[in-house]
């Protein structure tokens, strides 16, 4: 893909050396000894995805490809505690910026890492913020798209548990889940949008490539607020947009997705959704260099919705409990041969799923949902965004032959 960029930019100011200083102030907290530098970055040019069944999601929006941070691995079928670095002020009042490892010692226990398994077709992972103590876990919907069931690990390194999804957002791509029996959590700490400019330094913490372990940062600026994004899986299916984001220039990567951006005060102020990649050849060498844009929605933004799915308020947009799980993979018709030309053409389905037990197979285009016409797979995903387990409905659909088909089926659980 070209780069949207005429020349290679430089890579962003590491957080210590971001105006102002971020460690030689009379009234910064004693920083800890200065680790290693790791390895730069680098964020795949190309991402796998999905919205409804499939393993991430990627998609372009004005030159660059929009790749939702969702870790997959497909296949065939109490809490730990960091010593406490208090974010906020000094003695005289003002704020007090800390280092990147004060930061990564304030948030990190705050973080978890958030694995969906999908059934049959393997798993993904994604990032999640604790936002009570008693388990309330911020995320992304697409993290916990099409999952069966769902686990968490504390800071990566602390104690697993199941989560059960509370609800989410398709439209706004937020979902909350709550670990049950707990207390004593650690949250984030967070700060409005509004306190956000251009140039501020950020890092993006979060489960990187889906590896576990200590929470990994990425540091950046911000480059842009206020931004729109188109946003879709690897096909260009499922495609949403998204508003008022929080653009950051951050090497953010798969696994990364319902994550922290933070700023130099160790303060929440987006949950990272989504990254564009673009890669530059130098004419001098064989080698591939890549520039980073991610794009952070809102914290306040987030909380907002998330106390709206924890008081149970359905709406238009805003669905509460599991979703009813269809069971299939699906892509854009374009590329996939689409019998009828039109529809959600099915590129995979999950093992004891209701499209299983219907005789849905891959190859298949399903064509309409209690009788409405289904021209993509965003049709579909509309289509089923309201649906419960247990809930009866009528699929329609091509086999790879063009002869049509219906059967009513009930739909087993899944988490989006």
């Amino acid at each position: 893909m070209e780069s949207p960029h005429e020349h290679p930019q430089e890579d962003p100011p590491d957080l210590e050396t971001v105006p102002p200083d971020w460690s030689n102030r009379p009234d910064a907290p004693a920083a800890p000894p200065p680790t290693p530098p790791s390895p730069p970055r680098r964020l795949p040019k190309r991402l796998a995805a999905a919205l409804v069944l499939a393993t991430m999601t990627v998609g372009a929006f004005g030159g660059y490809t929009i790749a939702r941070s969702r870790q997959s691995n497909a296949t065939s079928v109490g809490t730990t505690s960091a010593a406490s670095v208090t974010p906020s002020t000094n003695a005289a009042g003002a704020s007090v910026t800390l280092s990147l490892a004060q930061i990564q010692a304030a948030v990190d226990p705050a973080l978890v890492d958030v694995t969906a398994t999908l059934g049959g077709s393997g798993t993904a992972k994604g990032t999640g913020m604790v936002i009570s103590s008693t388990g309330e876990i911020l995320t992304n919907n697409h993290v916990i798209s099409g999952a069966t069931s769902i686990s968490v690990q504390i800071a990566g390194t602390g104690a697993t548990y199941h989560a059960n999804l509370v609800g989410y957002d398709v439209t706004e791509d937020v979902a909350v889940l709550q670990i049950p029996n707990v207390s004593g959590l650690t949250t984030i700490k967070a700060a409005s949008a509004s306190t956000v400019s251009a140039n501020d330094a950020v890092l993006a913490i979060g489960n990187a490539l889906g590896q576990g372990g200590t929470p990994v940062a990425a540091q950046g600026i911000v480059t842009a607020v206020n931004q729109t994004i188109t946003a879709s899986d690897d096909t260009g299916s499922a495609q949403e947009t998204l508003n008022g984001l929080i653009e950051i220039s951050a090497a953010v990567q798969p696994g990364d997705s319902g994550g922290a951006t933070v700023n130099k005060y160790g303060q929440v102020i987006g949950m990272t959704t989504a990254a564009a990649s673009s890669g530059f050849r130098p004419m001098s060498t064989a080698s591939t260099a890549t520039t980073t844009t991610a794009y952070a929605i809102p914290i306040d933004a987030a909380l907002s919705i998330a106390r709206q799915i924890e008081s149970g308020t359905a709406s238009a947009t805003v669905h509460i409990g599991e979703h009813g799980l269809l069971g299939v993979q699906v892509a854009s018709a374009t590329g996939y041969g689409s019998v009828s030309g039109s529809g959600a053409p099915v590129v995979g389905v999950q093992a004891n799923s209701a499209a299983a037990a219907a005789g849905i197979v891959a190859g298949a285009v399903i064509v309409s949902i209690d009788g409405h016409t289904i021209n993509s797979a965003t049709d579909l995903n509309t289509a089923m965004a309201t649906t419960h387990p247990g809930d009866k409905v009528t699929v329609g659909w091509q086999d790879s032959s063009g002869q049509s088909h219906t059967a009513t089926v009930t739909l087993r659980t899944g988490a989006a």
